[in-house]
């Protein structure tokens, strides 16, 4: 698998700079993980670094260093709108374009900074940035900050970093069950390890933290929201903000949940629909060919992977099932012969 080359970068961060990292909305692992593993480093190399990200992430992640650094753009706008504008470089880590920053948009696209995307997402949005690093054949966007790292200055790499690179991947691969089929990710973890990180407890801090309501919300979902459409290879779960707000939903706390859907024999396309204030949010999984990038881009507003996407839906929840039903007439060939 071709490495990307971050060598061109060396010149740009001799001198001291101000730096922005930034990521997308409803930030995941992946997400959290390389900006924090990049601030780090960035810092070690004597420049002045910040972060911002839309919205609050999921707790599971509030173990991880310098996290308590990281600015939400719900809650400091004045401050993340003075970075845009003052930065010398803005980083964009773990989206393929502007849009996916949500409010932050504009003061994105204004800003006068010079702006580096490092993504794995299909279709970057090339025009968007000056200097673009996008592979989709990696397991994630820390294995490429990784990789950017390790060309500038891998004796910086500690174990305090590893952490959050080995987090990004083991996320964003569903703790190695997907997206990883490259011998040159798990060199990578190799690396990690050698840096001193204790995968066993990554592990438990990200997956064996659930909340009582997060787990009742779990058994919940499962045992009387699941519906199974056998004849289009499809599982859906439905959840209306009336039934989160009953077990005191927080950010995060459906994550994964699709994956169980997904899990049964002979089921190709799974998705969660959840009711949010102004929106619903549907995430997508697929096994098979069967691109739910491209049917979330079509018909939701989205995008992604081709076997993992997300988009929204602006009509009510009963209508969108609906219309989701009718879709899936449409594509029933494609996915279960996916």
């Amino acid at each position: 698998m071709t490495t990307l080359d971050f060598s061109d970068l060396k010149g740009l961060f001799s001198t001291e700079k101000k730096i922005l990292l930034t990521s997308h909305s409803n930030p995941d692992g992946d997400a959290i993980g390389s900006i924090l593993a990049l601030c780090q480093f960035f810092e070690l190399h004597g420049h002045k670094v910040f972060m911002a990200v839309p919205n609050h992430f999921p707790d599971f992640l509030d173990w991880m260093p310098g996290q308590e650094k990281i600015l939400i753009y719900e809650r400091h706008k004045k401050k993340v709108d003075s970075l845009f504008k003052k930065s010398d470089i803005i980083f964009a880590l773990d989206y393929n374009g502007p849009a996916r920053i949500g409010d932050a948009k504009e003061q994105f696209i204004n800003s006068s900074a010079i702006k580096i995307l490092i993504d794995h997402h299909i279709d970057p949005e090339k025009s968007a940035f000056d200097r673009v690093y996008s592979n989709i054949n990696v397991s994630s966007t820390a294995e490429l900050v990784f990789d950017l790292m390790h060309q500038l200055a891998p004796s910086l790499i500690n174990e305090s970093i590893s952490s959050c690179i080995y987090t990004g991947i083991m996320t964003d691969t569903g703790s190695f069950s997907y997206g990883c089929n490259y011998e040159k990710t798990f060199r990578i973890v190799a690396e990690l390890y050698k840096n001193g990180i204790d995968g066993v407890k990554i592990n438990r801090l990200v997956y064996s933290t659930f909340s009582e309501n997060r787990l009742r919300l779990l058994g919940y979902a499962l045992s009387q929201k699941l519906t199974v459409l056998e004849e289009f290879a499809t599982a859906y779960i439905v959840l209306t903000k009336k039934e989160l707000d009953s077990f005191n939903y927080q950010v995060g706390d459906t994550e994964g949940l699709v994956n169980f859907a997904l899990s049964i024999k002979g089921i190709k396309l799974a998705v969660l629909f959840s009711e949010r204030q102004n929106k619903i949010r549907v995430s997508f999984r697929s096994a098979g060919n069967f691109s739910v990038r491209n049917f979330a881009l079509n018909h939701f507003e989205g995008g992604g992977h081709l076997n993992a996407s997300g988009g929204d839906s602006y009509e009510p929840i009963d209508k969108t099932i609906e219309n989701f039903h009718r879709l899936l007439s449409k594509y029933k060939d494609a996915i279960v012969n996916s």
